[in-house]
């Protein structure tokens, strides 16, 4: 993904079909950093169904965040 307008559709796309989305470092699996285990940690510990978008495989979608 490179071009700007495709990834904030992106972007919005995935937070429209979702009920939550954690953009984070690594996957829930294997997290990355200590801020993404911890949220990973707290929406499982309360049964909170997420999806994980890993930020670290795609440098346009990581600054489409920013944007």
């Amino acid at each position: 993904m490179n071009d700007h307008q495709d990834v904030q559709d992106h972007l919005r796309k995935l937070v429209a079909n979702n009920d939550v989305v954690l953009f984070m470092k690594g996957s829930p699996v294997m997290p990355q950093c200590g801020f993404s285990a911890a949220v990973v940690q707290v929406l499982s510990h309360l049964g909170i169904k997420f999806k994980g978008i890993d930020v670290l495989q795609d440098p346009d979608l990581r600054q489409g965040i920013k944007d």
